[in-house]
């Protein structure tokens, strides 16, 4: 495979994950907490590109899909789209995925070993839940426990099934990559 025949398919396959992102928006279940998100597949998607591709393909990803949705287009939890998303009490659960992008293939190695992969992604699901506890607790005027009752506790469980799921699979979507 020529070069320049390389880099068109890993701007597919980028596109293609940009593509995941947007429909993992809408595959949710709603929590029984008034105002609360929805819990959605888009987390579990994030896991697999910062768990598949290199720190700047996983930012530029993860970035294109944010830019998508700060200027409109709905690709955000329940069909949501715009700046005011972002900077609402929960948005920081969504504007903690950049980080997270970043920081997951810096940790995990470029190598697949299952363990350091499930850490990985255990670690990110973490920091994107704290992140957006510490912000919903700073514009909700929450303390910290009822900031850990609304903001972490009901989404934990499932985001960590969602990472070890996500770390176990990676070598088969490498394999059909590859």
């Amino acid at each position: 495979m020529t070069e320049q025949s390389n880099k068109t398919k890993r701007l597919v396959v980028s596109a293609l994950f940009a593509a995941l992102l947007c429909i993992g928006a809408y595959i949710s279940v709603p929590l029984p907490i008034p105002g609360a998100p929805h819990i959605t597949m888009i987390n579990f998607v994030l896991l697999l590109i910062a768990l598949l591709f290199n720190v700047g393909e996983s930012f530029l990803i993860v970035a294109v899909w944010m830019l998508l949705g700060i200027v409109g287009i709905p690709v955000f939890i329940g069909g949501k789209g715009g700046i005011g998303y972002l900077i609402q009490p929960w948005g920081a659960y969504t504007w903690a995925f950049i980080v997270v992008a970043v920081l997951i293939p810096l940790i995990r190695g470029k190598s697949y070993n299952r363990i350091r992969y499930t850490v990985s992604a255990v670690i990110g699901v973490i920091v994107i839940d704290i992140i957006g506890m510490i912000y919903l607790m700073a514009m909700s005027h929450y303390d910290l426990v009822t900031g850990f009752a609304m903001g972490f506790a009901p989404f934990i469980v499932l985001d960590l099934v969602k990472a070890v799921v996500a770390a176990q699979i990676i070598p088969a979507f490498k394999k059909v990559l590859n």
